[in-house]
């Protein structure tokens, strides 16, 4: 079978983030099974040309123009990608569109819907109810015919799944699927050395909506008792860096503070094998990748209550699940601190991924619902008409 995965965003930091992530380990697992999986974005931020692979997957980037810089990444597109959209549609047997309301995967999925090609979207929390007015302009102009006309519509969970068909409400969306995110299984972490500082990572975008100045919040609660705790900052920063660091400064703990910066996948397993806890501070993330790649290692997390892998986390006891602040964390990352308390989580972290959220039972899913779309296909309508003739 030969798949499409269009998503809005690539760059050498991996700056957008989870989507694209999702994407490709989608397209490896896909072309492991021997279908033939392509991603297309947006390439940004690349020095020379534009790379033809990323990770083992052939990708077709096209350059980023900012048009509409004040949307930041929902502002960018391309012409020649969108020039290209209905061929790539009419060439694949199912195109997977990672949506969110931006200029690159909503027109690519209502030129998909024209082409006539099998169409799965997955919105991966992005799309929700809003009272914001340029969005819920983009959802008549097109976001909620796609939701409707799609041939499914995934979602990692329940809540994704309601918001999602609020937007288009009172009519419904498309055919409805979960998939999770899933991780490849990887090694178990090697046991923490005693003799080791303790390490507490945040890694993730550095933006404010992912909450790191409640990463910082919380070190000198944790200092207090743990003084050799070194805390680690490692992600992109997208605008929060400044005052997060600044914060470390009034607090007075900056001397116990690293950062990283931007790491590729094997430096960020890596920072994970080492680390004694994830700390992801955002109240808003759907499906973490970093925190699936956190317990695929055996590393304890500690999540918010809002965030879609909380009930997991919670339930297999793989990490501490707080109500958001940095109070909540201090206390969740000295009980973790607890080598018997760490020893615990980091066994049921390991043994959850192992259960429920590896790559290949991800795909198995995916390719079931792949197969569903191609059958229940829509006939294909006639080639587009050719151009004019030139005056």
């Amino acid at each position: 079978m030969k798949v499409l995965h269009v998503v809005t965003l690539h760059t050498p930091t991996h700056a957008f983030g989870g989507p694209t992530r999702v994407a490709l380990n989608l397209c490896r697992g896909l072309r492991e099974r021997g279908d033939r999986a392509v991603v297309a974005a947006l390439g940004d931020d690349f020095d020379g040309e534009l790379p033809r692979w990323v990770e083992g997957v052939p990708v077709r980037l096209f350059r980023a123009r900012h048009v509409a810089p004040r949307f930041e990444v929902s502002g960018i597109t391309s012409g020649a990608l969108l020039a290209r959209a209905w061929a790539y549609a009419r060439s694949a047997d199912v195109v997977h569109v990672h949506l969110m309301r931006d200029l690159v995967t909503l027109p690519f999925a209502l030129l998909t819907l024209a082409a006539g090609t099998p169409l799965v979207l997955q919105t991966h929390g992005m799309v929700d109810p809003t009272d914001k007015p340029v969005a819920r302009l983009v959802d008549r102009l097109g976001v909620r015919r796609v939701l409707r006309e799609a041939d499914a519509v995934l979602h990692l969970t329940d809540r994704e799944r309601e918001e999602t068909a609020a937007v288009v409400a009172p009519r419904p969306t498309a055919p409805a699927f979960r998939l999770v995110n899933g991780v490849r299984a990887q090694r178990h972490r090697r046991e923490p050395d005693a003799a080791e500082p303790p390490r507490v990572l945040y890694l993730a975008r550095v933006q404010a909506g992912k909450r790191p100045e409640d990463f910082v919040g919380a070190m000198p609660a944790v200092l207090e008792k743990e003084p050799r705790t070194r805390f680690v900052i490692a992600g992109p920063d997208t605008g929060a860096l400044a005052g997060t660091l600044a914060l470390a400064e009034r607090l007075g703990v900056r001397g116990s503070l690293d950062h990283l910066g931007a790491l590729d996948p094997p430096e960020a397993m890596a920072e994970l094998r080492r680390a004694s806890a994830l700390v992801v501070p955002s109240v808003q993330d759907a499906f973490s990748m970093a925190v699936l790649e956190a317990m695929s290692v055996g590393t304890p997390v500690v999540v918010t209550r809002t965030t879609g892998l909380a009930p997991d986390v919670e339930r297999a006891g793989a990490g501490r699940v707080v109500t958001g602040g940095a109070d909540d964390i201090a206390r969740a990352v000295l009980e973790l601190l607890d080598p018997a308390a760490n020893d615990a989580a980091s066994r049921a972290a390991f043994g959850l991924v192992r259960e429920r959220f590896t790559l290949d039972s991800v795909v198995d899913t995916l390719q079931d619902v792949y197969a569903g779309v191609v059958t229940r296909a829509r006939p294909t309508p006639p080639p587009a008409p050719p151009a004019p003739p030139a005056p």
